[in-house]
């Protein structure tokens, strides 16, 4: 039990420990005097004297341990969540020596420690970043080619969730909802029309028209299915499906870690690696969830520890109602950006395809999500979605002291946040998840590596925000 506790609450315990002690040695101590008295002394006197003493021993045991706890405990809960930032993030560590001037020798050396380590890191990243530019290259080849050729590519692993997909199936796709890795493709086209063409292969290899149906059997596509030898699939569309590839190429979006992707855990058990993360961000006409309108809905994707490029949604939101100019003063969005735009029904349900079967991120996220879930019952929508909030994962990692803003926490991290694009709602959703990023390791190097744990610790922070996974 106490091994779960944080290291200042124990320290607050012996401290607690010491004035009770104390407290109890008076009391023995006077009742002995009491007992010992020649003659029946009253005993008035030494009540007396053991209140006085309980106050005044209670008082100075908090002094010191106020004392303590600013310039010893405090410091060294810091300089381990810098220290541990340093060990699962990049960039070089920086510690206030000042601020732990009282644990001697311990601040430096764990400086130089870190430095070392920061060194060993940057030449590793120097060489993984070479590499990373050689796949790179190959990846914009492979993206090229496949955007020149006439066919829109889907792949699929054996539980029928999309692993990749190309410039032109993304287009096809979009026909639909928006494109998502790991989403089941039964989520865009009708699995019985799928089950059924993959029924005339049997158990061998090859490959097999098929006209598939959206799946709310409104549109049609002329299509090619084909059993690969790993128990996955691919669907190619046919040209005439396929759109015309286009001057500005969309990025070959895909993941092979998602090939052999087995069954889910149960949510609680499931590591925090296993989940899709959907960080998003609102721009409002103000600040309250009960009067207020939503006006621009920004997010991205996170998916085994890294942010899908090309899997984005941005979108203005009509609220049907003047922006006031003290909003837009904030997010630059005015009455003449959301003409035309879809209203809140129409954008919460895209939106609600877009984070299908994941977690939702939010920095401050009870206002966000409260503004969605305001919506709820006119809108047939449900967002029981599971909720990670990044004020939270601050919390838990740096303490409740250290800021917690989404500035500040781009500093901590050295994410790159632009004053153009700071207050959209795609820009800020875009800040968040590279925090996410980063604080993920750092979670699960603090042995945080389910999202029951997860949870768990951010209640102790329930003061901060409210918690909302029921």
């Amino acid at each position: 039990m106490f091994v779960s506790m944080s290291l200042r609450f124990r320290i607050f315990l012996f401290f607690a420990l010491i004035a009770l002690a104390g407290v109890a040695l008076a009391a023995g101590a006077l009742a002995f005097g009491w007992s010992r008295g020649e003659a029946a002394l009253p005993a008035g006197p030494f009540v007396t004297a053991f209140v006085m003493f309980g106050f005044l021993n209670t008082g100075v045991v908090l002094g010191i341990w106020l004392l303590f706890d600013e310039n010893v405990a405090k410091p060294i809960d810091m300089l381990s969540a810098k220290l541990r930032q340093s060990a699962h993030s990049e960039g070089a560590t920086t510690l206030d020596e000042g601020e732990a001037r009282y644990l001697g020798d311990l601040a430096p050396a764990a400086l130089a420690l870190a430095q070392t380590a920061d060194a060993s890191v940057t030449d590793m990243a120097t060489r993984i970043a070479r590499e990373t530019e050689r796949l790179k290259g190959e990846t914009e080849k492979l993206t090229a080619v496949l955007t020149e050729a006439p066919v829109a590519t889907i792949l699929l692993n054996k539980a029928m969730e999309i692993v990749l997909y190309d410039a032109q199936a993304a287009d096809v796709i979009s026909k639909i909802a928006h494109p998502r890795l790991r989403a089941p493709i039964g989520d865009y086209f009708n699995t019985d029309v799928i089950a059924a063409a993959l029924s005339k292969l049997g158990g061998k290899k090859g490959e097999v028209p098929a006209t598939l149906r959206d799946a709310g059997d409104t549109q049609s596509f002329e299509a090619r299915i084909k059993r690969l030898s790993n128990d996955g699939y691919m669907i190619f569309f046919d040209p005439d499906d396929a759109p015309e590839a286009r001057a500005e190429q969309r990025p070959l979006v895909f993941d092979f870690g998602l090939i052999d992707a087995g069954g889910t855990a149960d949510i609680e058990d499931k590591p925090l690696s296993d989940f899709c993360f959907v960080v998003f961000d609102t721009e409002t006409t103000g600040l309250s969830v009960e009067r207020d309108d939503i006006v621009q809905i920004g997010a991205v994707r996170v998916l085994n520890g890294r942010i899908v490029e090309g899997e984005v949604f941005d979108s203005y939101v009509d609220p049907g109602r003047p922006i006031p100019p003290a909003a837009t003063r904030i997010h630059h969005v005015s009455d003449a950006d959301v003409v035309g735009a879809p209203d809140i029904g129409r954008a919460a349900g895209a939106f609600h395809h877009f984070a299908r079967d994941a977690v939702l991120v939010a920095h401050n996220a009870p206002f966000d999500i409260g503004l969605l879930r305001r919506h709820e019952a006119k809108l047939g929508l449900d967002w029981s979605h599971p909720v990670l909030d990044t004020v939270l994962l601050s919390a838990v990692l740096f303490g409740t002291t250290e800021d917690h803003s989404l500035d500040a926490l781009c500093a901590r991290f050295s994410v790159d946040l632009p004053d153009e694009l700071r207050h959209t709602a795609l820009g800020d959703a875009r800040a968040t998840a590279e925090v996410l990023v980063r604080l993920l390791p750092i979670l699960e190097g603090r042995g945080l590596r389910t999202f029951a744990q997860v949870i768990e610790e951010t209640r102790r922070h329930g003061r901060l925000l409210e918690d909302l996974n029921g």
